[in-house]
This record gives C-alpha cells, structure tokens and sequence, in this order.
C-alpha cells in the first residue's frame, strides 16, 4: 500500500530565507533605479543643451555680428513660466555652470570665402553632477562633462564686395 506523502511548508531551516534574500538584493536594485534616473536625467541635460547649441546658431546664422544676443537666445530657450509643469534640468542663465562658445568661420557673411562656406558654430558646455552614491568612484568624478556642437551656414548678411 502507498502512502500518502504529506506536503508541508517550509521547514525551520528555511524560515526567513526570502528575508534575507530581498535584503541582500535590495540595494542592488535601488542602486540600479539611482543609476537609471541619473543617466536619463544626464540624457535630458545633454538634450537641453545642444537645443541651447541649435538656438544660438540657428539665430547667428542671420545676425553672425550680434554675439550678445546669440548667447542670449542659446540661454533662454526654456519658457519663464513658473505654472509649468515641466523642469529643465539645467539652469542656462547660470554663467558658472554652462559656457556658451561662439566662433565663426571666415567672414561673418553670407558667402564662400577661401573655397568653403562661411559658418557659425555655437557651443554649450556643462558638467552634470551626478546624483548617485558611489557613482563618482567608477567614473573618477562627481560630474559628468556634456557638450553640444551645433553648426549653421551664415545665411545674412551679404558679403560686402
């Protein structure tokens, strides 16, 4: 005759076991949340940015002298509207923590000058600070240098001749 084997649960040995299991895990995956929004917000920040690069160059393209206002236009891209429901994770107007580089090349006209298209090029520079624990003794640094290139031909003015 077969016996009826009895299920029973865990044993005394085993309680707890799922316990210790989600403690050890569980820094592990915040730790992996932390560095998944970090890098995503550091995603954004690179986005703001080279939206800044484009604005400054899309304007200097048609005023190439104005370097006051290029810089003025690659600054204010965000709306000043504090109801918003949005955030810019990067506070352009803050001269110490973003740079905004502008050099044309050749002649600030509309043209071909020495065989190649005058251009304007507009450069925003910004080190995002991490916010992850432990984050700047992989990478050696508490911030993260972004940078954003854009580059227009110089549409206006006409070239004197």
């Amino acid at each position: 005759m077969l016996k009826a084997k009895r299920i029973s649960g865990p044993s005394k040995t085993e309680r707890g076991q799922s316990l210790v299991e989600l403690a050890i895990s569980f820094p592990v995956m915040i730790l992996l949340l932390l560095g998944t929004i970090d890098f995503g917000m550091a995603i954004y920040s690179f986005l703001v940015i080279r939206d800044a690069a484009q604005e400054g160059a899309l304007y200097g393209s048609f005023n190439p002298n104005n370097r006051v206002e290029i810089e003025s236009r690659a600054r204010n891209i965000a709306p000043n509207d504090s109801d918003a429901l949005y955030f810019y994770p990067v506070e352009l107007n803050d001269k110490d923590l973003v740079i905004v580089e502008i050099q044309t090349s050749s002649e600030n006209c509309q043209g071909i000058t020495n065989g190649s298209a005058n251009s304007i090029t507009v450069t925003v520079k910004y080190n995002y600070p991490m916010i992850m624990p432990f984050a700047s003794q992989v990478i050696g640094s508490k911030t993260i240098p972004l940078t954003a290139v854009a580059n227009n031909v110089i549409l206006q003015p006409a070239c004197q001749q």
